[in-house]
């Protein structure tokens, strides 16, 4: 399946917004990226696209549980198989996340940052096919943000326990200059494709 057919297919639409389709190139052609897109202004689309053309499942790093549980429905929704792993579930849910995940039940895995070096999590990441991350509300990465989580400057610690490096593509609806280069920095991504629309 090509990208206009998985957009048809699985998004409704016809043809990308302006910067989506050079941004979804740079990740499809093995690049890092970054994407300073305002909200609304489709950035989801820039990771869940290619997600579905890569193989192995795309990784989402993503600090609202209630944002994580609604683009997990979207996606089910629209037949693309996702789950995701928060604070929200009990253990069982947990346990049967992992084994799905384990299994190749889903493309995309929406994680909380806190519970990316969780041992279980750690254990799980080993296992997996992981050819793509992506970081959803990156400034959350930066001491010069406001919205700064602690918890965010240990993906790098967890992308560098991967047995592979994987992809890596960060995503922020406003970054000043400052802001923008400590994500780079703090994310470790490799002569990133950077695009900033709006």
């Amino acid at each position: 399946m090509d990208k206009l057919a998985a957009l048809r297919q699985y998004f409704g639409f016809s043809e990308f917004r302006a910067c989506q389709q050079t941004l979804i190139d740079a990740v499809l052609s093995g690049r890092d990226a970054l994407g300073i897109m305002p909200t609304g202004g489709g950035k989801s689309l820039c990771y869940e696209l290619p997600a579905l053309l890569l193989p192995g499942i795309t990784l989402v790093v993503s600090p609202l549980i209630s944002l994580m549980k609604d683009q997990v429905m979207a996606l089910r929704n629209a037949g693309i198989p996702a789950g995701c792993i928060n604070s929200s579930m009990s253990l069982d849910e947990l346990r049967e996340t992992y084994r799905d995940a384990h299994y190749g039940a889903y493309k995309l895995l929406y994680v909380a940052p806190e519970r990316l070096l969780t041992d279980g999590f750690c254990a799980l990441a080993q296992k997996l096919e992981i050819p793509l991350v992506a970081v959803d509300e990156a400034h959350c990465i930066s001491q010069w943000g406001q919205d700064f989580r602690p918890s965010y400057l240990k993906i790098l610690d967890f992308l560098a326990a991967l047995p592979q490096r994987p992809l890596v593509s960060a995503f922020t609806a406003t970054a000043t200059a400052e802001v923008r280069d400590d994500i780079i920095r703090a994310l470790g991504l490799e002569d990133p494709f950077v695009i900033t629309t709006g």
